[in-house]
């Protein structure tokens, strides 16, 4: 009963920490809000073991100068330390990290996570959040590990 409400607690706590850095920064950083061209939406599955997809999409209106885009997705652990950076599935310069990846026009995209951190090893059970910049500008959303 006793490690029951110590859980709950945990959790309520780590919503709690979700929705700081969630809203934290300023305009132009992490928002939980809609940015204007872009979404971020929900990983899939989630929760997850020991891989997930992680699903965007660029709005056409991102594209309007007929310039490319720069996207990153970073994976965050709730300490906000940063924990990896997911791979690109089907982007025209094959799988690569999608760190300050250029994409050239609107659509919907994804991004694959195998589970690991930047050292290569497998991460605990828990909360992380996903973060998609695009152009400077961010959303933030959270997954669960499950093991």
């Amino acid at each position: 009963m006793r490690r029951g409400v110590c859980v709950l607690v945990f959790l309520f706590l780590l919503g709690a920490v979700g929705t700081a850095v969630a809203q934290s920064g300023d305009p132009g950083s992490r928002s939980s809000g809609q940015a204007p061209g872009f979404q971020l939406e929900q990983n899939y599955p989630n929760p997850f073991n020991p891989e997930t997809r992680i699903p965007f999409y660029l709005g056409p209106e991102l594209f309007a100068e007929g310039k490319s885009v720069v996207v990153s997705v970073r994976i965050y652990n709730v300490l906000q330390q940063l924990v990896a950076i997911p791979t690109a599935l089907r982007h025209s310069r094959g799988p690569e990290p999608v760190n300050a990846l250029e994409y050239p026009g609107p659509g919907r995209y994804e991004a694959y996570w195998d589970g690991t951190n930047l050292s290569g090893r497998g991460v605990a059970s828990g909360v992380y959040f996903m973060e998609l910049t695009v152009n400077r500008r961010s959303q933030v959303r959270k997954m669960v590990i499950a093991k």
